[in-house]
C-alpha cells in the first residue's frame, strides 16, 4: 500500500525491547517484500512466529493446461462452476501464465478449519456474490458485493461467509499488485484526477489477538503445491504492527469513471497494476457527449496483451448475449470489437449501467481444462454477420 497504517500496540522505535506485562519480550517480525526494498510492516507477536511442530501432506494444485498456445476467443460461463464446500478446493484456475492465475470460486463454507497462506502470490479477490469478514493476522476487513480484497503474499488468513451463496473472481499474481503509478504523485499520494483516493480504501480495523498454544493447521501454497504444516501457536497472535504491507478493501462502486466527448480508451478504467498485467473497473457512467459520438468501443487489436473481461452486472453495451458471471477471452494478435449491431445500438444512448472487471496480461494466457468445461466454443464466430 502507498500509505502508512498502524494498528494495535507497538514500541516507540523499531528493533528495541518491547515487553509484555509479565516482563517477557514480544516477538518482533519484519514482514517485507522485494527483499528489503519493497513495502513492509513490523509486527509484534505474543509468541515466536517460527514454531512449526509438524509438516504433513504435500500435494500439487497445478492447473491442467488444455491449450498452451491459443488464438481462439472464448466465452466462459462462470456461474456454471459448481459450488464446493471447501474454500481452497472451490478455486478453479481457468486461465494462467507464468505471471498470474485467473480463478473462479464458489465456496459454500467459511474458511475456519485451517489457516491459509499464499507464499508465492498477491491475491486480488473480487466479490461477485456474498458478504462476510476476511480475517487476517493483521486485522479484519468486512466485505460485500462489489468489493476488491487485496491480500499481499504471505498474509495468513481465514474467511467468514454470511451465506453459502458466494461467487469470487480471483487474480493470483506472482508480481506485486499496486495502485497505478500514474495516479500517484512522487510522495505516493493519489492525485486529484485519480478515479479513487485514500478515503475509498478500507484498512484493517479490528485486530484479533489469540494467546494460545496447541495444534494449528496451516495450508501454505508454494510453487503450485499445498504444504500442510502444524503451528505450535495460534497464527493470529499479533498485538500490533505498523507499516505499508497489509490487506485492504476497495469497492468497485467507489470507482469514479472518467468520461469524455468521444470514446475513452481502456486505461481510464485502470484500478490496479503490476509489471505483468493491469486490472480495470468498468462502472455505470455517462456516455460520450460529442453530437456524433459512437459510445461503443472501436475495433482494436491486442498485439501485446490478452484481454479478459469478467461481466458482473448490467447490460454490457458492446456484447450480445452476455450474462453475469461470463468471462470473455480475446487473445493477443487478433482484432476484436463490438458485436454486430452493438455500435448502432449505442448511438444516442445517454449512459450505461454496466459493471465489469478487466484483466489485460502482457504474456499469453493458457486455457485450462477447467475453462473448457464452461466454455462456449462458438464464441469466436459471434462477430459474423
Amino acid at each position: 500500500m502507498p500509505f502508512y497504517h498502524q494498528l494495535g500496540k507497538i514500541p516507540p522505535k523499531r528493533h528495541i525491547q518491547f515487553r509484555k506485562p509479565d516482563g517477557s519480550l514480544y516477538a518482533e517480525q519484519l514482514f517485507g517484500t522485494v527483499g528489503f526494498d519493497g513495502m513492509y510492516c513490523n509486527i509484534y507477536h505474543e509468541h515466536r512466529p517460527t514454531q512449526v511442530k509438524e509438516i504433513k501432506k504435500q500435494y500439487s494444485i497445478a492447473p491442467k493446461i488444455a491449450k498452451s498456445n491459443n488464438l481462439r476467443s472464448y466465452r466462459l460461463k462462470g456461474f456454471q462452476v459448481a459450488p464446493e464446500n471447501d474454500y481452497l478446493e472451490s478455486r478453479k484456475v481457468v486461465l494462467t501464465n507464468s505471471d498470474c492465475n485467473i480463478i473462479l470460486a464458489a465456496p459454500k463454507d467459511s474458511l475456519r478449519d485451517y489457516f491459509y497462506k499464499n507464499t508465492d502470490a498477491d491475491e486480488l479477490l473480487f466479490v461477485h456474490k456474498g458478504s462476510g469478514t476476511l480475517r487476517t493476522f493483521l486485522g479484519n476487513l468486512d466485505f460485500k458485493y462489489g468489493d476488491y480484497l487485496l491480500i499481499p503474499r504471505g498474509i495468513i488468513y481465514q474467511i467468514d461467509f454470511d451465506t453459502t451463496d458466494n461467487r469470487l473472481f480471483i487474480v493470483e499474481s506472482y508480481r506485486p499488485i499496486y495502485t497505478p503509478k500514474r495516479y500517484r504523485n512522487w510522495f505516493g499520494q493519489l492525485l486529484e484526477h485519480s478515479p479513487f483516493c485514500e478515503r475509498d480504501i478500507r484498512k484493517p480495523s479490528k485486530l484479533e489477538t489469540f494467546d494460545q498454544k496447541g495444534d494449528f493447521l496451516m495450508k501454505v501454497k508454494k510453487q503450485d503445491e499445498i504444504i500442510e504444516m502444524v503451528y505450535a501457536t495460534h497464527p493470529f497472535d499479533v498485538v500490533g504492527y505498523d507499516g505499508y504491507n497489509y490487506p485492504y478493501a476497495f469497492s468497485i462502486h467507489d470507482f469514479e469513471p472518467i468520461t469524455g466527448r468521444i470514446h475513452q480508451p481502456p486505461p481510464v478504467h485502470q484500478t490496479f497494476e503490476s509489471d505483468a498485467f493491469v486490472v480495470c473497473s468498468f462502472v455505470p457512467r455517462l456516455y460520450d457527449y460529442h453530437p456524433e459520438s459512437i459510445p461503443a468501443p472501436y475495433n482494436h487489436s491486442n498485439i501485446d496483451s490478452d484481454e479478459v473481461l469478467y461481466y458482473v452486472d448490467g447490460d454490457f453495451m458492446s456484447r450480445n448475449d452476455v450474462d453475469a458471471g461470463h468471462i470473455s477471452l480475446h487473445p493477443a494478435g487478433i482484432p476484436h470489437g463490438p458485436h454486430p449491431g452493438a455500435a448502432e445500438r449505442s448511438i444516442g444512448k445517454a449512459k450505461t449501467d454496466e459493471l465489469a472487471v478487466m484483466v489485460d496480461t502482457f504474456k499469453p494466457l493458457k486455457v485450462t481444462e477447467e475453462a473448457l468445461k464452461i466454455a462456449d466454443d462458438t464464441y469466436y464466430q459471434s462477430w459474423l454477420e
